[in-house]
């Protein structure tokens, strides 16, 4: 029998691995075709079949289609904030070197499944668009923190101001591409545009303000 969770759960999460197991085949099953077909496509008896388990399977989990998509929404963004983190781990040690991996990391974490994202925070509502936004709000606050020991390189008369700034900047643009029909959408164009995103950034980073402000 399971405890009751503190937060009401959307969905029943797997007690055992092999249950995990189960669940991650599920979602990605549920992902693929909805990447592929839209989310009104998407059945349960589809990703059933996608996923190679029974339909019971997913309704003993699923009360119906909305729990899954839910649950969807969830994996897809804590893989998003996962990934962002990772790279910036993994940033060379410099202000450079941090807004460089952010912009490639979040243009990446967009582009991936890039139709089905937006898509799922448009249109499932309400708690779809305050989970997307703790999203955007972790992804933020990655930034800030993976940037902190570098804020003496900023230039700008007010550094935590300037890089919230950019930050704002950077997100904004990556998810701007996720949802534009001319979306850059190959690695190459990607990397490109990942790179111009970072270099302005840099470049407003590193460009005193104090003579204007001086003359304000």
């Amino acid at each position: 029998m399971n405890e009751e969770p503190e937060h009401p759960a959307v969905h029943r999460e797997p007690q055992q691995a092999r249950s995990a197991a189960t669940l991650a085949r599920v979602l990605r099953a549920a992902e693929e075709i909805a990447s592929t077909s839209g989310l009104e496509e998407m059945t349960i008896a589809g990703v059933a079949k996608r996923a190679g388990v029974a339909v019971g399977t997913i309704y003993r989990r699923f009360k119906d289609k909305e729990q899954l998509i839910t649950a969807l929404t969830e994996r897809m963004l804590e893989r998003r904030e996962e990934y962002v983190a990772e790279q910036l781990r993994e940033a060379e040690p410099s202000l450079a070197g941090v807004v460089h991996a952010y912009a490639h990391a979040l243009l990446q974490s967009f582009a991936d499944s890039s139709r089905l994202f937006p898509e799922l925070l448009r249109t499932r509502g309400t708690r779809s668009l305050d989970r997307g936004a703790r999203t955007i709000t972790e992804l933020h606050r990655l930034l800030l923190e993976a940037a902190a020991p570098y804020t003496d390189q900023i230039r700008r008369s007010q550094p935590q101001q300037a890089l919230d700034t950019a930050a704002r900047a950077l997100l904004g643009a990556c998810f701007h591409n996720s949802v534009r029909p001319d979306a850059a959408t190959s690695e190459t164009d990607r990397r490109r545009y990942a790179d111009e995103l970072g270099d302005m950034a840099i470049a407003y980073l590193l460009t005193s303000d104090r003579r204007r402000d001086a003359g304000a």
